[in-house]
């Protein structure tokens, strides 16, 4: 069984990382979701980092390697939900991960994949309805 829960949502593969991963987990991230995207012939997987307060250079060579064993098997890779520490110690790592695209929510990094995913907000939903009639 996977540490890590891979939820498919059509074509595109959610992977949301619960906290911090030593070296060990880190590797049987990649695995997991390499081998899912494999198996579901995914186009796409949104990593959600939200709930990572701290990434070593360790971490973010894991988190770029799996965007490009993705990339290899036919998936692009969007990593969401980054905080701002961690952003800025990427980059005084020297980590600036340009092969890695990022985006704000899942949303956004749906949008970048091409595909939408669905409304989840119920103020927005009144407002589309309204709006359609």
């Amino acid at each position: 069984m996977s540490d890590f829960p891979v939820i498919p949502v059509g074509d595109v593969l959610l992977v949301s990382i619960q906290g911090e991963l030593h070296d060990a987990l880190a590797v049987r991230l990649q695995e997991s979701v390499t081998t899912a995207v494999q198996r579901r012939s995914a186009r796409g997987v949104i990593i959600d980092i939200s709930a990572v307060d701290m990434v070593d250079s360790y971490l973010g060579r894991i988190l770029a390697e799996i965007a490009g064993c993705s990339r290899l098997l036919g998936a692009d890779t969007v990593v969401v939900g980054m905080r701002p520490a961690v952003a800025i110690t990427l980059v005084e790592l020297g980590l600036t991960l340009p092969e890695l695209r990022t985006a704000r929510t899942v949303t956004d990094a749906a949008a970048v994949l091409g595909v939408a995913m669905p409304i989840t907000d119920t103020a927005s939903s009144g407002a589309d309805r309204r709006g359609a009639r």
